[in-house]
């Protein structure tokens, strides 16, 4: 049976006749059919698909059923990545397995840079330009520089899925919010705001490079014409790590004062309509702000019939996460005056986004960790403490993984020439699985990656342990054991921590079931005085092997316990000397 659907209108012919002083309308109604559509029974129209979940490799990522929303949309649900891996990024391609040949895809913000670190978000992408679904085999995470896979989830064939034509458009828990129209940028690749007027209010987003024991400051001068931050009308917004919420609170400056309660930089309430992200070392916080209030001492009006002269700064909270006074520096507080019209459209001098701007300070490296003295080591597979950890210490790129020897990240171990060394290696014994398959080798080269040499590169480095050729001399690997990694609880916190025992904290062992691999080393007597642990497969992923002769260790404890000695009968004479003197 087929539907018939009629389109119909009604025409009306009117005209005015006057009887006995009467004004009247007659109104006559006539049905037109315009034209019909017949909708067959069982119209299978297009739809999204649920797809599976990303396929678990590396770095802890995983997520809930992926679906495709249209030809152009994925919707990921509950998606966590440790964030660790240097170059990684959403990519598509074609093709039975990911691979480097693969397209960049923009994350949820619309950005092309690496991936940052995930905690169970729902997140939207698209697929850029005029690519389609129904043009790749495949979304994965990759990591371009190491090219390593992730993780993937394969796209079928037999999509039929609605056009992209922004219909599809939900709200996931990192939907960017809304895009004023205005933005200016108020301290130099550290701070920036963007408004609009809603009715009585003013909306506030400010964005602030600051650290969580910070603050940014907002709002008008103490003295029109200048910046002066004196009897000024400002919200201080930050991150309260106590409460773990976004807070924006009103605070008037009666005096550059730490607040005593009364006077000072006290705060007065909270702000209305707060929302707040923190991501890529960057603080998003949200308000509004009535223009007029009933408080005519401490709540200065918002004029919007002119421009005002306006104050930002950034600061240290106390332990009371109250605003401390900031530093007087131009990149701190501005010097100069500027001023905003807050009823204006379009004012936007924001050159670009402080996600962009590239964080040369970094935080200080943790210092190396050293293991003397033994003969018995187990090698997993862990992350790299990011700018306090492999990098840093090695000056070398690293793609997201190293060795944790003895549970310590890329230590120096030193040995004995002629002494038998035992190392049980849990880096993973399945090479159809790259990215989880790390068998141990010691060589005499800094890169390692012996397994993907050939050629000339091979003869560029000597091998010591873990290594055996065949007969058309290709390494194969033979120390090769179950998978073990250290993996981040949540995303990577090495910025956060100051010492590796504390970041050691952050981290849990996961296992595969399997037999650690087994390498027995005895350190030729002619080895060099330096030698390196790696991963045959990947470059990068260990350090230093300190090589000295037999009985060296020793000498060298004898010849500090000597020293030491000598040192304290110097201070035992020097000490009775002057007693000797002070009796005198």
């Amino acid at each position: 049976m087929k539907i018939k659907v009629t389109f119909s209108s009604k025409r009306i012919n009117t005209h005015q006749r006057k009887d006995n002083d009467t004004n009247a309308i007659t109104i006559r109604v006539f049905p037109v059919d315009f034209g019909e559509v017949f909708i067959p029974p069982g119209l299978d129209v297009p739809k999204p698909r649920v797809l599976p979940e990303f396929k678990r490799l590396a770095h802890g990522l995983r997520s809930s059923n992926i679906s495709v929303l249209d030809a152009k949309t994925f919707y990921i649900p509950n998606l966590h990545y440790d964030g660790a891996g240097p170059d990684a990024y959403f990519w598509v391609g074609n093709g039975s397995e990911p691979h480097m040949m693969g397209i960049k895809v923009p994350n949820e913000i619309g950005s092309l840079e690496p991936l940052r670190g995930y905690q169970g978000e729902d997140i939207e992408i698209q697929l850029p330009g005029t690519l389609t679904v129904y043009d790749i085999d495949w979304l994965a995470v990759w990591c371009v520089e190491y090219r390593q896979n992730f993780g993937h989830v394969f796209i079928p064939k037999d999509l039929d899925v609605p056009p992209a034509l922004g219909q599809t458009k939900i709200t996931t828990t990192t939907t960017p919010r809304p895009v004023f129209s205005n933005c200016r940028e108020l301290l130099p690749n550290r701070m920036q705001v963007k408004w609009e007027l809603q009715g009585d209010y003013l909306v506030i987003d400010l964005y602030g490079r600051i650290a969580e024991n910070q603050y940014m400051a907002f709002g008008l001068s103490g003295a029109n014409g200048r910046a002066q931050m004196s009897q000024s009308d400002v919200a201080v917004a930050f991150y309260d790590t106590n409460a773990r919420v976004f807070r924006a609170d009103d605070y008037f400056l009666s005096d550059l004062s730490q607040c005593d309660g009364q006077h000072g930089a006290c705060p007065d309430e909270r702000i209305g309509g707060l929302s707040g992200d923190r991501k890529n070392g960057v603080t998003t916080i949200k308000y509004k702000r009535l223009l007029q209030t009933n408080e005519p001492i401490y709540d200065s009006a918002i004029p919007t019939d002119r421009e005002v002269s306006i104050i930002a700064a950034i600061g240290p909270l106390n332990n009371r996460m109250e605003a401390n006074a900031h530093s007087h520096t131009a990149s701190d507080h501005n010097v100069d005056d500027i001023r905003i019209d807050f009823s204006s459209k379009n004012d936007n001098t924001c050159k670009s986004s402080l996600y962009s701007v590239k964080d040369e300070s970094g935080p200080e490296p943790w210092p190396t960790r050293k293991i003397e003295n033994e003969h018995v080591f187990t090698a997993r597979i862990g992350p790299t403490g990011g700018k306090r950890g492999y990098t840093p210490i090695t000056g070398l790129p690293s793609w997201g993984i190293a060795w944790y020897i003895n549970d310590l990240l890329i230590p120096e171990i030193t040995v004995e020439r002629g002494k038998t060394y035992e190392f049980f290696v849990e880096g993973g014994d399945n090479p159809s699985q790259p990215a989880r398959y790390h068998p141990l080798y010691i060589t005499d080269s800094p890169e390692g990656g012996i397994g993907q040499k050939t050629g000339l590169q091979l003869t560029e480095q000597k091998t010591y342990a873990g290594v055996e050729f065949d007969n058309d001399e290709n390494p194969i690997p033979t120390a090769a054991g179950r998978y073990c990694e250290w993996t981040h609880r949540t995303v990577d916190r090495s910025a956060e921590t100051a010492t590796f025992a504390e970041y050691m904290k952050t981290l849990e062992l996961e296992c595969e079931e399997g037999e650690p691999g087994y390498l027995n080393w005895t350190v030729p007597l002619d080895a060099p005085d330096l030698l390196y642990y790696q991963c045959f497969t990947h470059n990068n992923l260990g350090w230093k092997i300190n090589v000295i002769d037999s009985g060296a260790a020793a000498a060298g404890l004898a010849t500090t316990f000597a020293l030491c000695s000598t040192l304290v009968a110097l201070i035992s004479v020097f000490n009775c000397k002057s007693m000797l003197i002070f009796t005198a």
